[in-house]
């Protein structure tokens, strides 16, 4: 009787044992997996929204559906992104007729030209910045991509171009340095139509 029960408490410890390193197991792999969910690498304004600590997260938990949720948002986001993309280039190539008409223009017909390119220039910074806040503030993928050269590696590294000729050409609007000012206008619409090129490829 004894070794009965001796033998049924010891195979009771031995199931309770088991069910606990399967519970601690489970816990484990949800906690890796929760990890999991966010790319190791991200940009810091991404990292600052949604990273594992971000602004978003007492939103967003980080969870499977929300990440789905997240993934979903992105794929607006980006597809936003290259629409507005499309509609600077467009306004950057109408800011390009005028300004190159301004240089010859006088009188009235010059300060009529001058609002206009005023008038665009205020819209191309609209929807510049509105694109770049759609590339930079959208959720980070699920995984990094490799490495190696991609047109995705090249619109990034254009994008540091263009984004540094614009602001140098609306330093240089104020300046009234007409050569310096369309000089960097140039650089910036030929970056930014190659970053829209590239992604295309």
């Amino acid at each position: 009787m004894r070794s009965l029960i001796l033998c049924t408490c010891l195979l009771f410890f031995s199931l309770t044992s088991q069910g606990q390193d399967d519970l601690l197991k489970d816990l484990i792999q949800q906690q890796d997996s929760a990890l999991e969910l966010l790319p190791k690498k991200m940009l810091l304004t991404q990292r600052l929204l949604w990273g594992e600590h971000g602004l978003m997260r007492p939103i967003y938990p980080l969870t499977n559906v929300n990440r789905e949720k997240e993934l979903r948002l992105r794929r607006g986001m980006l597809i936003a992104h290259q629409i507005l993309g499309f509609a600077t280039l467009g306004g950057m190539v109408g800011q390009g007729i005028v300004g190159a008409k301004l240089y010859n223009a006088s009188g009235q017909n010059y300060r009529d030209l001058k609002d206009l390119h005023e008038g665009l220039a205020a819209a191309v910074n609209i929807t510049y910045s509105t694109t770049a806040f759609m590339s930079l503030f959208t959720p980070p993928p699920l995984i990094n991509r490799d490495k190696k050269l991609s047109s995705i590696r090249i619109h990034k590294w254009l994008a540091l171009i263009h984004m540094s000729g614009m602001i140098a050409t609306n330093l240089l609007a104020e300046s009234g340095n007409k050569q310096l000012h369309r000089a960097a206008a140039y650089t910036t619409f030929a970056s930014f139509g190659a970053a829209v090129i590239a992604i295309k490829f």
